[in-house]
């Protein structure tokens, strides 16, 4: 007998059906990035971003005592730009190059084959969970992880709540529609207060689990997470959701499958859950504070210092888009995950 095709689903499971689908899915089927992509992310943008980042882990690993024996996982690793920059630089530290075991942990069976093109010949291992490394201190770096995943929104009209659908039974037009729910019998199901002072609410639970996941390992284990993307710190939620094609914005519940659907993290709420776990904190800034305070200014100096002028104006004119204000270095977040006894603070 033949299932009958659902056609009216909560936003999460919509965004899940465009992106991840096995047959359809965006991220399945496509390579996002790059000119040729729908975006470009900050790692090839600039091997400056990478090469920042790669300073961060090594200070990082220095500060919990360059232990012999760690973990390095990247959380969703795109084209493989960043892991390729980052072996890079690793190799000219064989102290910590030769005891590091580097994971990527990826979904899209596409995005894999791309990264094991781009990473082949490096001892990189790919894990379908988290939780499959070796038990020892781990550094976790998540940079757009976050924001691909699946969202459910929930709306408040005259002081009831509703949660957002998409009704998909006319393939030509697909539209939202909105159905009450019993928001405190919700936030009973994830334990947490989320509708207090908001009248909108975007919410994660895969992002919830991820980061719960990544705060028990470093608890048990020791170690930190490094977290970038789009997002906000205040702490009144707003609706984010938005499709990009063809590096332009675009319809969310047009295209299907060819347009990638995302959202601006809450880095209130991720804070807020993860100042709950004992003994771990989370601090915040911004991507531009972030890069200049690690150096990136002297590094476009060093790199760019024997080149033409017009290869020294590209330097910078990439350099501007990672760190200005109005441009990623502003609409970028960061956020450290850390033990509370911990003082490091390289970045922020």
């Amino acid at each position: 007998m033949k299932l009958k095709r659902k056609t009216k689903i909560p936003l999460d499971q919509y965004i899940n059906k465009a992106l991840y689908n096995k047959k359809t899915g965006y991220y399945m089927n496509k390579d996002p990035f790059g000119k040729k992509g729908d975006y470009i992310t900050a790692p090839n943008i600039s091997i400056l971003f990478s090469e920042m980042i790669a300073i961060w882990i090594l200070s990082f690993w220095q500060n919990i005592g360059s232990p012999k024996n760690f973990n390095l996982v990247e959380l969703g690793a795109g084209n493989g730009e960043m892991m390729k920059i980052l072996i890079q630089s690793f190799k000219n530290f064989p102290e910590f190059f030769n005891t590091c075991n580097i994971y990527i942990h990826e979904k899209s069976i596409k995005l894999i084959k791309i990264q094991k093109m781009k990473l082949k010949k490096n001892n990189v291992s790919w894990i379908s969970k988290i939780n499959k490394i070796k038990k020892y201190p781990t550094i976790f770096i998540a940079n757009e992880f976050f924001d691909s995943i699946p969202i459910k929104q929930f709306l408040k009209l005259d002081g009831s709540w509703f949660e957002r659908y998409v009704n998909m039974e006319n393939k030509k037009n697909f539209f939202f529609f909105n159905k009450k729910i019993d928001i405190k019998k919700f936030e009973k199901k994830i334990k947490y207060n989320i509708s207090h002072k908001q009248n909108f609410i975007e919410y994660s639970q895969n992002s919830v689990n991820y980061l719960k996941n990544v705060c028990k390992i470093i608890k048990k284990y020791k170690g930190g997470a490094l977290i970038i993307d789009y997002g906000y710190f205040e702490e009144r939620m707003k609706n984010t959701l938005q499709a990009i094609s063809g590096q332009k914005y675009s319809n969310v519940l047009k295209n299907f499958g060819n347009s990638d659907i995302t959202h601006n993290i809450s880095f209130y709420l991720f804070k807020n859950i993860i100042q709950k776990i004992n003994h771990l904190e989370a601090i915040t800034t911004n991507q531009g504070e972030f890069l200049t305070k690690i150096g990136i200014n002297r590094r476009a100096e060093i790199i760019s210092k024997n080149l033409s002028f017009l290869k020294k104006a590209d330097v910078y004119y990439r350099l501007s888009r990672l760190i200005d204000k109005k441009q990623m270095g502003g609409l970028f977040k960061v956020l450290f995950i850390k033990n509370k006894k911990n003082k490091f603070k390289l970045g922020f």
